[in-house]
């Protein structure tokens, strides 16, 4: 379920400290019940092969013309990627304590690198030629020892194209592909909380 983006950016979480050129796109809470430590099982399970990533027609659909575009305007060169001279890591912006800590998984199923893990945030980000992108996803403290995830999603806009990119794109995003990817990721949880 969406939620207003305060719920992020009213938290104390760390990647506040680093990312005050990004704009928060939206926020989401996933449906994760879980215990105080489980944000550890939570990253594990985007860490996994994808086979039990199930997404819908209009999601998987959504993503073959985007990648398809992608390649066609090179917008997915490694010269725009994460980590190239023109869109460095936010790893070069952490202070030491957190670029000394865990890093968390690199995620398969979407080409997003993990940035850093502590027990109740992992952020991930992505680079193409319309945008940086981070997607943080911070364990909420619902009180009585009961805890959520919440993803949020910041971005960098780059230049003209990006600023036309992502408004564009934006209806698609909150009615076809984060709704699914929600829905998917609680359904996992819910399964591996099952077994």
């Amino acid at each position: 379920m969406r939620v207003p983006n305060t719920e992020f950016t009213e938290r104390p979480w760390r990647i506040h400290e680093f990312v005050k050129d990004f704009e928060v796109e939206d926020v989401w809470d996933l449906s994760t019940p879980g215990g105080p430590d489980d944000l550890a099982r939570l990253v594990d399970q985007f860490d996994s092969d994808g086979k039990d990533f199930n997404p819908s027609p209009m999601y998987k659909l959504l993503f073959a013309v985007r990648w398809k575009l992608g390649a066609l305007l090179k917008w997915d060169t490694e010269e725009n990627g994460v980590g190239s001279s023109r869109h460095p890591s936010l790893r070069d912006r952490l202070p030491e304590d957190l670029l000394e800590g865990r890093r968390g998984p690199d995620m398969r199923v979407v080409p997003m690198k993990s940035v850093y893990q502590t027990s109740d945030e992992w952020v991930t980000e992505l680079a193409n030629r319309t945008v940086h992108t981070a997607m943080h996803i911070g364990w909420v403290d619902d009180g009585n020892g009961r805890h959520h995830a919440q993803m949020a999603v910041l971005v960098r806009k780059k230049d003209w194209l990006g600023k036309v990119y992502m408004p564009l794109i934006l209806p698609f995003r909150r009615i076809f592909v984060t709704p699914n990817l929600v829905k998917t990721v609680g359904t996992g949880w819910q399964a591996r909380q099952a077994k």
